[in-house]
């Protein structure tokens, strides 16, 4: 399945998610989704992002590290259900908004838990979000940079 339809539908189950433990599996194949995109994009990207994708890997690996690994079945897993990225940008807008919702669930959370280890969770995941978030909008602007610089050559 490529990247935006596998985004929109994690989109869609943490935005009808209600239960603590739900929202941390879908925060969790979220951040699972952003390491194999970043993945992807490292192996086969455009070469200027390959350096910010394998950032986007680590960082969004941290994120599903501090998580508590759901208990899914191998066909449950957006990540494992990736094949194609299509376009980059787009690919790359959609996980930007993904990670952003991610970040907002994550506050919404971590203020109502009552449990300690739980609150902590949600503070650690909240961090590798953003600066998931952060990698995502740097490939966005050396790919806007990159088509500025393409029109350039091509008129001189």
């Amino acid at each position: 399945m490529d990247a935006v339809r596998l985004i929109v539908t994690s989109r869609r189950a943490l935005a009808g998610t209600s239960d603590t433990p739900e929202v941390m599996t879908e925060v969790w194949q979220a951040q699972a989704l952003a390491q194999a995109i970043g993945s992807r994009l490292a192996v086969s990207g455009p070469p200027e992002l390959r350096g910010e994708a394998l950032g986007l890997t680590e960082l969004a690996g941290r994120g599903c590290g501090v998580l508590t690994t759901p208990d899914l079945d191998t066909e449950d897993l957006l990540a494992a259900q990736l094949t194609d990225l299509g376009d980059a940008r787009q690919a790359l807008m959609y996980l930007g908004g993904l990670l952003g919702e991610v970040g907002i669930a994550l506050v919404g959370l971590a203020c109502a838990v009552d449990d300690e280890t739980t609150y902590w969770q949600c503070m650690e995941a909240i961090d590798a979000a953003d600066e998931s978030r952060d990698r995502v909008r740097d490939m966005l602007r050396k790919l806007a940079d990159r088509e500025q610089v393409l029109p350039e050559r091509e008129a001189g």
